[in-house]
Order: structure tokens, then C-alpha cells, then sequence
């Protein structure tokens, strides 16, 4: 009789447990993380002043430091930007200083138009994660 009991009373702690972790996820008090916006990426707290010229190059549609690859097709193949058309988002490299190659930093532009996307999004470990870039 007392083994059931011990059950019942340990599944009762393991929901509770789990309701309390992923209840309101989004939260900043419980995180401690930026706010997510409606596009469920969070806000940047900053990024570095590379990234915003980089996207200050964007607005004035270059010259860009690598332009084979920057203004081309990102296709979002992570799946961890809001899903799109294949031809919605383009990537452009954000230089890192003492590095001679491209590097994992880049801004990944939506929407709109070359010289002014919809949205921003920026990632400093190639893809891996992003937050969103405000512009103003």
C-alpha cells in the first residue's frame, strides 16, 4: 500500500517541477533573457560596432569586404529564423578583427528591399543562434 502512495506523491512533484520550468518561458524575471518578439527571437542587447556598420554598408548597398558571398542567399536550413520563402533572407558578413577569414559573425536581412530589409537578425556563432537587430 505505502509503494503506490510513493508514486502518486512523486508524480504529483515531477508535474508541479515541470509546470513551474516551462510555465511562461518567455518571461524576463524568469529567464533572465531579453524579451522575445513576435517573431520568437529575442531583442540584441548590443552588437558590435563591426555589425553596425555593416548594416549602415547595407542601407548605402556597399561596397561589402566579401561581396561573392555577402547580399546572398541565406537559406535558413537551421530553421531557427520564422519560416519563409526561399528567397526572403540574405547574409552578409560581419568582420572580426584579427581574423583573416570570414569568420562565424553575420547579419541576416528579411524581406523588403536590398538596401532596406524588413528585418535584421545577428549571430555571432555561425548560425547556431540569433537575436534580432533593431534599426532605426
Amino acid at each position: 500500500m505505502a509503494l503506490p502512495l510513493i508514486l502518486i506523491i512523486g508524480l504529483i512533484t515531477l508535474v508541479a517541477v515541470v509546470y513551474s520550468i516551462v510555465h511562461d518561458p518567455d518571461s524576463p524575471e524568469r529567464t533572465g533573457t531579453p524579451q522575445s518578439n513576435e517573431s520568437g527571437i529575442s531583442e540584441c542587447a548590443s552588437i558590435p560596432p563591426e555589425a553596425t556598420e555593416l548594416i549602415d554598408d547595407i542601407h548605402s548597398g556597399g561596397p561589402f569586404d566579401h561581396p561573392s558571398n555577402d547580399g546572398s542567399h541565406f537559406g535558413n536550413y537551421e530553421q531557427i529564423l520564422p519560416r519563409e520563402d526561399s528567397d526572403y533572407y540574405r547574409e552578409y558578413t560581419v568582420e572580426t578583427p584579427g581574423v583573416d577569414h570570414r569568420g562565424e559573425r553575420r547579419i541576416v536581412t528579411g524581406g523588403g528591399t536590398e538596401t532596406d530589409p524588413d528585418v535584421y537578425y545577428y549571430t555571432d556563432d555561425h548560425y547556431e543562434s540569433f537575436c534580432e537587430v533593431t534599426v532605426e
